[in-house]
């Protein structure tokens, strides 16, 4: 189910390719896909299907007889073995299906290259947690069922559109004829989807639960994933019986130091990179350890070999490991023990811990994370099925306590490096955004523990928390640490977040506090940075509380500290924050100085969010001093550099160019823009500054003076339903903005997808922009078109090229630039 993409894929594969190999992690429906895929193979190129399981087979070296016997290939003439396979097979046109290589890749490696070479008309379609490695094969990846959104506003239908979700469903009225999905229970199903990561066995496994628990039970249920989804098929394979079992056959594979990157990965949920894997599962540094690696001793969990058995260094693969035949470790495999070394020495050298995770991907233990990673740096994560597996190993192992120790201390360092560059921390990414998941964890973690490493990991949380606007979140975080954080300059930062979160939640009275405690710790340590950090702080609660010739002091003050950092960058922080204030203080003459001097700096150095308020800044400056087309051109490009969707970077640009457009006596578009943008302000449940708004009321309130009623309704209603790429194109109508990567200047939003002269887009190009019109994230457009989230990248790259832009903005305004007037007679 929801595979037919990957079925006409394999299908063409399969034609101009002899050797195919699907890979992936155990349960994620290889088989299953090559049992279809055979299935729909009738003559012709790739000739008659022959099915061959390889599961039961543990030795190598059998694997020719065990081959001739699938497929009625008798011994004649004097012919054994592999040789009696080439006679049969000679020039016949044959599909051979070997399933489950992954136990004796070597062994199939060997035997594949031998056919294919001698059997000119013979191809061969492997599954495996692993590549073969043959020359000439071609490798697929298996990848897990589409995911719906997330989100809480996403419809019935768009939810069963998703292929894990259909796939539930189907095999929950497969084991409970009467199950039928009840009003409000397909986001349920979409949950126990998204926590299974769409891989098709724990989805199966999950759904034929139905029959005893409710869906709400299931959920709750996956807590403990590997004793709830357990009684699978009992004519089915013994490693699919379970979702256990399935995860415990690729780990009996590997060799005792893959086993110990292995386990000790799991306690990184939210995924890993090299650095991340290095910190947390390397132990050794010593040069005692020749081979980087030693068993435990004595501890009752040998692995059929000896307790003092050591593994090279230098080999992913042990001797004797899975792909030869006839030791005492495949004995093992075949009596279902754990080949597992136990106890809490087991030692991995950092520079080891790479090339392991290499390894365990080319297996399928972890996966990797495609398309968010910065340029040159992988990461991976397991999946949370076979992660759970892990951590189970993992505290078998007696390593749990020593493996959180090593992720606390490599997240406590790097929160700590967050504080040292720069002034306004609480402003700027650092390098634990990419680590939130494991950050939270270890919070957790640490909590429960009374860790002291507890108050810096929750306050660089807290600090994540609110750069995404997870206030309350922030906060509560804050309030159970703040007593605890040492140092002045360290509570200093921590009280100036505290009053930052508060003074966005309109908490006044604790926001000022916060901060003048904040202010008062900074000026006891030895760190200006931080003082600084303070007083921007304290201004910023005196501009929520309207007292703004207080702020513009205490900037004044921070612009002075910040002076002597030779920092330029937070110099023009510094400066727009000043500048702001003094707008509101009555003195735009002032602020458009400072504006002049900063916005340079933060047009070239500053993260985007930052540009985009300070371009608001500068086109309200404008406004103030009366040049209407300067502030309008300020508020066009704050829309075309907003991040794409909805958020209030796309807000305060909006109401500007209401405002512009009452100026210019544009009544009923100034009505339209207004009731657009704070319909968008109820979507995103987020409050303008007082002044601002103040500004905005007081325009708005002059317009409906002099527009008739119902021409105000009718405004304000068409404006409301405005959105997405149809309101940026309205907004920007008319207005002259600079084109992104082009000097000349150009009208926003009157172009069509294909301008003269440039290449049309293709019909799955169209069919991208228009997603991204619609707000989409390359995910989500990824999910909806059954693409890769790097083939969707690669389709944008060319659309970029083809459209002359940059901005997913830009290409929004150009789709919409094809669609009619957003409603009559705007």
């Amino acid at each position: 189910m929801g595979r037919e993409r990957e079925l006409s894929r394999l299908r063409t594969l399969l034609r101009s390719s002899r050797l195919l190999t699907l890979t992936g992690p155990g349960g994620v429906g290889k088989t299953r896909l090559a049992l279809e895929l055979a299935g729909r193979v009738h003559g012709g190129r790739t000739g008659r299907a022959q099915w061959v399981v390889l599961d039961s087979l543990q030795d190598g070296e059998l694997l020719p007889q065990a081959l001739a016997a699938a497929l009625g290939v008798r011994e004649r003439g004097g012919r054994a073995g592999i040789e009696a396979l080439i006679h049969a097979l000679g020039t016949r046109t044959t599909l051979i299906v070997l399933d489950n290589c992954e136990h004796l890749a070597e062994a199939c490696a060997r035997l594949a290259a031998t056919l294919l070479t001698r059997c000119p008309r013979l191809r061969l379609l492997a599954t495996s947690r692993e590549p073969l490695r043959v020359p000439g094969e071609v490798v697929f990846r298996v990848g897990e069922l589409s995911l719906s959104p997330a989100g809480e506003e996403h419809e019935t239908a768009a939810l069963l559109r998703s292929e894990a979700v259909r796939l539930f469903l189907a095999r929950a009225r497969t084991s409970d004829a009467a199950f039928e999905l009840g009003s409000g229970e397909a986001r349920t199903v979409a949950e126990i989807c998204r926590r299974l990561d769409g891989l098709p066995l724990a989805i199966e496994l999950a759904a034929g639960r139905v029959g005893s628990l409710s869906l709400p039970g299931i959920l709750h249920g996956l807590d403990d994933q590997l004793s709830l989804l357990t009684d699978g098929s009992r004519t089915g394979p013994g490693r699919h019986r379970e979702l256990g079992a399935a995860i415990d056959w690729s780990h009996r594979l590997l060799d005792p130091l893959e086993r110990v990157v292995f386990r000790r990965l799991s306690v990184l949920g939210g995924g890993f990179d090299a650095e991340g894997a290095a910190a947390v599962c390397g132990n050794g540094g010593g040069n005692d350890d020749r081979d980087g690696y030693r068993d435990g001793h004595g501890d009752g969990h040998g692995d059929g070999e000896g307790d003092g058995e050591r593994a090279v260094s230098g080999e992913v693969r042990g001797e004797g490991g899975a792909h030869g035949g006839g030791t005492g470790r495949e004995e093992s495999m075949h009596r279902g023990e754990h080949v597992d070394p136990q106890g809490p020495h087991s030692l991995v050298l950092p520079e080891q811990v790479l090339r392991v995770v290499c390894a365990l991907e080319a297996k399928s233990l972890i996966v990797r994370v495609r398309g968010d990673e910065p340029q040159g740096t992988a990461r991976f994560r397991q999946l949370s099925a076979i992660r759970a597996y892990g951590m189970n190993r993992l505290a078998e192992a007696g390593e749990l306590p020593d493996t959180w120790n090593r992720a606390l201390d490599w997240l406590a360092g790097k929160a700590a490096g967050t504080v040292t560059p720069g002034v306004f921390l609480d402003t700027v990414e650092g390098p634990l955004a990419r680590e939130q998941e494991n950050l939270a964890a270890a919070v957790a973690h640490s909590a429960a523990r009374s860790d002291h490493r507890h108050a810096p990991l929750a306050v660089a949380l807290a600090r994540l928390q609110y750069q995404q606007e997870q206030l309350t979140a922030a906060r509560t975080l804050l309030s159970g640490v703040l007593e605890r954080v040492q140092g002045p300059e360290d509570r200093s930062a921590a009280l100036a977040l505290a009053a930052r979160s508060a003074c966005l939640q309109d908490d006044h009275a604790a926001a000022l506090a916060f901060a003048q405690e904040a202010v008062a710790a900074g000026r006891t340590g030895r760190h200006p940075g931080r003082l600084a950090n303070a007083l921007d702080a304290l201004a910023a609660a005196r501009l929520c509380r309207g007292e703004f010739s207080e702020a513009v002091a205490v900037f004044a003050e921070c612009l002075d500290v910040v002076r002597t950092l030779g920092c330029p960058l937070d110099l023009a922080l510094c400066r727009h924050h000043l500048a702001w204030a003094l707008l509101q203080a009555g003195r735009a003459a002032e602020a458009e100085q400072l504006m002049q001097e900063c916005l340079p700096e933060l047009e070239t150095n500053a993260p985007p969010g930052q540009v985009t308020a300070a371009l608001h800044t500068a086109g309200a400056i404008r406004l103030a001093l009366g040049d209407v087309d300067a502030a309008e051109r300020r508020f066009a490009e704050v829309l075309l550099k907003a991040p794409p969707g909805e958020s209030f970077h796309g807000l305060y640009p909006l109401e500007g160019l209401a405002i512009v457009a009452a100026e210019r006596g544009d009544l009923q578009r100034s009505l339209r823009l207004y009731a657009a943008a704070a319909a968008m302000r109820r979507r995103i449940d987020t409050e303008p500054e007082a002044h601002w708004w103040g500004q905005v009321e007081a325009v708005v309130a002059r317009v409906r003076e002099q527009v008739h009623p119902s021409r105000v309704s009718a405004a304000m209603a068409a404006g409301r339903r405005l959105r997405g790429a149809r309101l940026v194109s309205y907004a920007l109508r008319g207005t002259q903005v600079r084109s992104v990567g082009q000097e000349s200047v150009q009208t926003a939003g009157s172009g069509r997808v294909g301008a003269v002269g440039q290449p049309p887009l293709t019909g799955r190009e169209s069919a991208v922009a228009e997603l991204v019109a619609e707000g989409m994230t390359n995910q989500q457009i990824a999910s909806h078109l059954g693409l890769a989230k790097s083939t969707v990248a690669s389709h944008l790259d060319r659309v970029r090229d083809k459209l002359g832009v940059r901005s997913r903005t830009q290409i929004a305004v150009r789709v919409a630039g094809r669609t009619a007037d957003p409603e009559p007679g705007l």
